[in-house]
């Protein structure tokens, strides 16, 4: 009996472990599949929007040096503004705490590029990237923007863009190394199978708010 028992829960174990292998390459494959032909990496051939949206992230990694995920989208916004393919820039990141402001820290460090201040919007209700593209519609009333990230978080804003009708294409800010990237990309494949729990249980943002318009 106890042999029967067991083998009966190595097939379990065996059954759920190819069931969860195949919602996540499933949901990741549904996101990759979207995000074709919508991504740049040059700004002479990125198509002109409004409206950029910069995904934020922390400036510092805990051991207290410039994490390049932050340094990299800083410079990817930059360029994206200077080539006149952009007019506007909303900052969507996390603000949870008093001592932690993804948004003010990104526009500071925008400023110091001599990016016009008048010329960026805050949104510090980005807790989570579903979030910030939700509001970016409900909050800023844009149905069409580029968004700036690496080009995996872009693949999977690009795709919750979509689901919410709104027109998106990502301007690629420079990957980081496999091996210093790994961590996130695990959590990255994660975070595409929650997108579609998301959807399955109605989720919604956190807070939305009064309307801000962009001028």
């Amino acid at each position: 009996m106890k042999i029967f028992n067991t083998k009966f829960l190595s097939v379990v174990g065996i059954l759920l472990i190819l069931s969860v292998a195949i919602v996540i390459y499933t949901c990741n494959a549904e996101i990759e599949d979207r995000a074709k032909g919508n991504l740049y990496d040059d700004t002479k051939t990125i198509p002109f929007n409004k409206v950029a949206l910069l995904l934020g992230t922390s400036k510092y990694l805990k051991n207290g040096s410039i994490n390049p995920y932050y340094k990299n989208r800083i410079e990817a916004a930059v360029r994206l503004y200077n080539s006149g393919k952009v007019r506007y820039i909303v900052i969507s990141g996390d603000n949870s705490t008093k001592n932690y402001n993804e948004p003010d820290q990104m526009r500071a460090d925008l400023v110091l590029s001599e990016i016009d201040s008048s010329n960026i919007y805050l949104d510090y209700a980005g807790f989570r990237t579903f979030d910030s593209i939700i509001r970016l519609k409900e909050i800023f009333g844009q149905d069409s923007v580029t968004i700036v990230s690496q080009p995996f978080h872009n693949k999977r804003a690009i795709y919750i863009a979509s689901q919410e009708g709104i027109t998106a294409i990502g301007y690629n800010a420079k990957d980081v190394s496999r091996s210093f990237g790994l961590k996130v990309q695990v959590r990255e494949k994660l975070a595409r199978v929650k997108v579609f729990i998301d959807y399955l249980f109605g989720q919604q943002p956190k807070f939305l708010g009064d309307k801000i318009k962009i001028h």
